[in-house]
């Protein structure tokens, strides 16, 4: 039987630790076999409003065929040394290492992201290259699988990676039927640039802040960075280094941000057509509007209207 061994140690949060209960936990009706599900730590522990007592010690990892690893409660703080050196020798021993949301820093620090690509939760995916960055960090997919190491993006992610593992364990009927049973679906189109805030700087004290504002109100509009220039009483050049100073990119990246960011709230809250929409946000053409979100989001603007009409 295949043995599953969730690591458990230090602060973690419960719903990823519940949903991989969950789900490698309860096999689906037909499955010839399943998984030796085990909860592995060194004592009981606080895990959101729950106290854990694990049946094992951290030793069963390296006797595991796959090891998860949930998420830290708090990417700031070391993950314990503990799990990382057992995380670190499970792998060694041959075991799959699998990290939901920001496990994926105690893979980090056990070495293991290396060369490797990863994600997390697209809120800590900057930090995590920062301290690892010998890892290839990808901050629009749900998952990244390298094999041998696999890492799931926030929250729900781990329930799409869990799916993934068992159809690369059991194949695509037993993984369908497990998303049934959840009353999810078996893969989700896209990645996480879907869910992600665009960002927008809070603060308005900055150089750009009337500028930005002044070119929010005419995204409509076929705005160039000649445009901004004039409008800001600066040279092209000059406002290209401020514009990165304030928002990490070129007028050109944000005017597109924006424009897509706009886009996506007229798919969720209103029933204008993509037409409508691409010449509601400067994005010209329908054609124009679908390959550039398709590039920014992740999915077609029909799939993320899908997914996030207002009701």
């Amino acid at each position: 039987m295949h043995t599953v061994a969730l690591a458990t140690a230090g602060h973690l949060l419960h719903f990823e630790l519940g949903i991989a209960y969950e789900i490698f936990g309860n096999p689906p009706p037909g499955a010839d076999e399943w998984y030796d599900v085990r909860l592995s730590g060194p004592q009981p522990l606080q895990v959101g409003p729950f106290v854990v007592e694990p049946a094992d010690g951290l030793e069963v990892l390296t006797r595991a065929d796959t090891v998860l690893v949930p998420a830290v409660a708090d990417v700031d703080e070391p993950p314990p040394a503990e799990l990382v050196d057992a995380v670190r020798a499970a792998h060694e021993a041959g075991a799959r290492i699998a990290s939901f949301c920001t496990g994926a820093f105690v893979l980090g620090a056990a070495g293991l992201l290396e060369g490797r690509q990863a994600t997390t939760h697209w809120a800590h995916t900057d930090v995590l290259a920062e301290r690892y960055p010998g890892a290839v960090v990808d901050p629009d997919v749900l998952y990244t699988d390298n094999g041998d190491v696999l890492t799931a993006a926030g929250k729900a992610a781990a329930v799409d990676l869990c799916l993934h593992l068992i159809h690369r364990d059991h194949g695509a009927t037993v993984a369908n039927a497990v998303a049934r049973r959840l009353v999810v679906p078996p893969h989700r189109a896209g990645g996480q640039a879907q869910f992600v805030s665009t960002p927008v700087p809070v603060r308005g004290d900055h150089s750009l802040a009337h500028l930005l504002a002044w070119a929010q109100e005419r995204l409509d509009q076929p705005l160039t960075v000649t445009d901004l220039a004039r409008r800001a009483n600066t040279s092209p050049r000059h406002l290209g280094r401020q514009f990165r100073a304030v928002t990490g990119q070129s007028p050109l990246q944000w005017l597109l941000a924006q424009r897509v960011r706009r886009a996506q709230q007229l798919l969720e809250s209103t029933d204008d057509g993509i037409e409508q929409i691409a010449a509601a946000t400067g994005l010209g053409t329908a054609t124009s509007l679908r390959r550039h979100f398709q590039r920014v989001v992740g999915v077609p603007p029909s799939t993320y209207r899908t997914t996030f009409r207002s009701t």
